[in-house]
């Protein structure tokens, strides 16, 4: 063993060796600065929150300029259409469609609930909660039935958008597994109208993590791509959990929306950034667009396999050949980068229980000078994933704080309940899995997503097939189970109570079609 320690020790010495742990140290750090510049935006948010509640506009959470409350402003908003793909029902879908439907938007507003059939336990569940608040506020379920040609998702949001109201300017899609903040729907609605150059606008998820290492991973997977819709502005990348877009663009199917993802399509986001990409569109993402994304509190690391494998799965799709070459360029470089980020640490590993077994051992692991030098690199790569893990944690604080005072009527968030031992133990783990989910989804060609299998050939899916499971995971991150039995929707908060008052002051008149 010593041995074999000694000649690791000394191969972990090579000038490839020292290369591949320097750049494991800039790796960190890049990553540290990205989260750094994404804190600064969030902040400036903040900070403008601050100043205007400071000068009286005590409801800036929903409306920055307190003008444009007044009821003849209100009137001439546009009309929105928020249509939510759904399917099962998991432990946090109950809040998250509560703060969806209690929009505290001043304009016509409907809701169009989707599910592929009447079976689908969100049916009930849904059922139930619109008519809790069938007097304020406009929403109905959508039987979609099942794809044929493309994702049940995106079959869902294009059957929805062909259900949307005739007078609708904007659509939102969203998913079930995003908590909206009051005024959310109407931050979005007035960049559209500021700037009608606006193809598509977006946001991001902030992860809870539930506890388990699956939470953390998912966590962690998704902090690094934040960087890129903290930009304040125009950014390249799209979520698909909160999408904003011109009604018009369904309705005439402007530049093969409607067709790019009806026809084969299996990621909504990465074929309408594609379809954005190839015509030179806008993507916006508000720097306020950040929402809570509490993780289910079973989250195994298996769901966390299936959930990391449906990612990498959406790099096989691709509506053309530069779409196509964009996603090996992104298979590549994530790749490599995942693996760079890992490997100094195993060698850093090496060199330490080289430098502790000297100690006490008679065997000849190498000069002093090789041994100091393994150590200082290895002390360089401690000192720079502090400052990455400080500098994920201080965008984690400012994002939380964001939130809060976006949502002051919601339950409080805080970084206490994050493990940041585990946080770094997600980084390690996820990494090294990500470039072996990504090889397994090129060699397969499929993946199962919420009950279904799908197939892909020259990008597009190909083959459906349903898998026929009692008790099935419709969910990775939600956990959301096919129930037997109807939901039962439990009575409103007091919080809830008063946002809904709140609805019905702000909405003296409900539009009808």
């Amino acid at each position: 063993m010593d041995a074999t320690l000694a000649v690791a020790s000394r191969a972990c010495c090579s000038p490839l060796a020292n290369f591949i742990q320097i750049q494991g140290c800039v790796i960190c750090l890049l990553l540290a600065t990205g989260w750094c510049f994404a804190a600064f935006v969030r902040s400036k948010v903040i900070r403008c929150l601050k100043k205007k509640i400071e000068g009286g506009n005590y409801f800036a959470f929903i409306c920055q300029d307190i003008n444009s409350l007044e009821h003849s402003a209100q009137l001439n908003l546009p009309r929105v259409s928020v249509i939510m793909p759904l399917k099962g029902f998991g432990e946090h879908n109950l809040q998250n469609w509560r703060s969806q439907i209690t929009s505290l938007y001043g304009g016509p507003l409907e809701f169009l609930f989707v599910v592929e059939s009447i079976d689908d336990p969100a049916y009930h569940a849904i059922s139930g909660l619109i008519s809790e608040f069938k007097d304020s506020v406009d929403a109905k379920i959508v039987v979609a039935g099942l794809s044929t040609t493309c994702s049940q998702k995106i079959h869902n949001q294009l059957f929805g958008a062909e259900k949307m109201h005739k007078g609708s300017k904007y659509v939102l899609f969203l998913d079930d597994d995003v908590r909206l903040h009051p005024g959310s729907v109407g931050a979005l609605t007035a960049e559209m109208e500021k700037n009608p150059e606006i193809f598509i606008q977006t946001g991001y998820p902030l992860d809870l993590p539930s506890g388990s290492l699956g939470s953390y991973c998912i966590y962690e997977y998704h902090m690094p791509c934040s960087m890129g819709f903290a930009t304040g502005g125009k950014t390249f990348f799209l979520w698909g959990g909160c999408m904003m877009m011109h009604a018009d663009d369904f309705r005439k199917d402007s530049h093969g929306v409607v067709s790019g993802l009806r026809d084969g399509g299996y990621s909504d986001d990465m074929t309408l950034a594609a379809i954005a990409g190839e015509h030179k569109k806008l993507i916006f993402s508000p720097p306020v667009a950040v929402f809570p994304h509490p993780l289910a509190s079973d989250l195994s690391f298996a769901r966390y396999w299936n959930y990391l494998r449906k990612q990498t799965f959406v790099l096989e799709s691709y509506i053309s050949e530069v779409n196509w070459l964009m996603n090996r360029a992104l298979f590549s470089v994530h790749c490599y980068l995942s693996w760079a980020f890992v490997l100094p640490y195993f060698m850093a590993t090496i060199h330490s229980l080289a430098s502790i077994r000297a100690q006490f051992s008679n065997y000849f692991f190498g000069e002093s000078n090789t041994l100091s030098c393994g150590l200082s690199l290895a002390g360089c790569l401690v000192v720079c994933t502090v400052i990455a893990l400080v500098s994920m944690w201080n965008l984690t604080k400012v994002e939380i704080q964001l939130c809060n005072m976006l949502s002051p009527e919601g339950p409080k968030m805080s970084l206490d309940s994050y493990n940041w031992g585990l946080v770094f133990l997600a980084m390690l783990v996820d990494n090294f899995l990500y470039p072996i989910s990504a090889m397994r989804s090129y060699f397969t060609k499929y993946v199962n997503w919420s009950g279904v299998r799908y197939y892909l050939k020259e990008g597009k899916i190909s083959k459906i097939e349903r898998l026929k499971q009692d008790g099935v995971t419709y969910s990775d991150l939600g956990g959301k189970r096919l129930y037997n039995k109807r939901v039962f929707i439990p009575k409103v908060s007091f919080a809830g109570s008063l946002v809904k008052r709140l609805i019905r002051w702000r909405k003296p008149k409900r539009f009808d079609s």
